[in-house]
């Protein structure tokens, strides 16, 4: 897929499944629909907290890291097998599920971040790469390594990795209203995030009391469709 293609789908609310861009507003969970919520950060304007220097200063000493073109191993399926025993959230149960859904050729440019202890991968960050955007697509790691708090490191180097290239926007995919998982999505800097709202076709600045009156406005029109008997 050309970057540019790509740039546009990801600055209208879409985003990657398997060889595929889709969207969505609604999520259902265990009985209940929630509303999804579309992030994007502003890579002019984050400004890394302490706590996000301080990550970032602690695991750069600790681990290593290269950055390669992905290319499907049994080293990364080992790896997310650990950490899919790990979570207690609906995933696909492999990488190659996740990324290529069966098909033998990928259509976007991915690229990985792979994070090694004395050698062994302990965490891997999978990415697509954009023309001027980045869209983060899978991070996941070893379990024993819980405590470096490594999902949200992989956030960080691949925001870093995205201000170095020049680009204007890093897409980590959604939030979930009243369902915070995946709130784990702020972490960067959520003075630079942005939330998409759907019925406008317009990115706003990215607050609770927005994704309320965002979220709220979703299940208004769901409720007024008329829909067949």
């Amino acid at each position: 897929m050309p970057g540019e293609a790509l740039d546009f789908y990801l600055s209208q609310g879409y985003y990657r499944m398997h060889q595929d861009l889709f969207t969505c507003q609604f999520l259902p969970i265990e009985d209940n629909l929630y509303t999804v919520h579309w992030l994007r950060l502003v890579l002019a304007e984050v400004a890394l907290g302490p706590t996000q220097r301080r990550l970032l200063r602690l695991n750069n000493e600790r681990f290593e890291v290269h950055r390669q073109p992905f290319r499907l191993t049994a080293e990364l399926e080992e790896l997310y097998a650990r950490y899919y025993q790990s979570i207690s959230f609906d995933a696909p149960e492999t990488v190659e599920a996740f990324l290529l859904g069966g098909t033998t050729h990928n259509v976007f440019q991915t690229e990985v971040l792979e994070v090694r202890d004395q050698g062994r991968l302990v965490a891997a960050g999978i990415f697509d790469p954009g023309t001027r955007t980045l869209a983060g697509i899978m991070n996941f790691y070893d379990p024993d390594y819980h405590r470096h708090s490594l999902g949200k490191y992989l956030m960080l180097l691949k925001v870093e990795y995205a201000r170095r290239q020049g680009f204007t926007h890093y897409y980590p995919g959604y939030l979930v209203h009243n369902y915070p998982k995946f709130d784990y999505k702020l972490f960067p800097c959520r003075a630079a995030t942005q939330v998409y709202d759907a019925l406008a076709g317009q990115w706003q600045p990215f607050s609770w009391d927005t994704v309320h009156r965002q979220a709220a406005d979703l299940l208004g029109g769901w409720n007024d469709m008329d829909l067949p008997e």
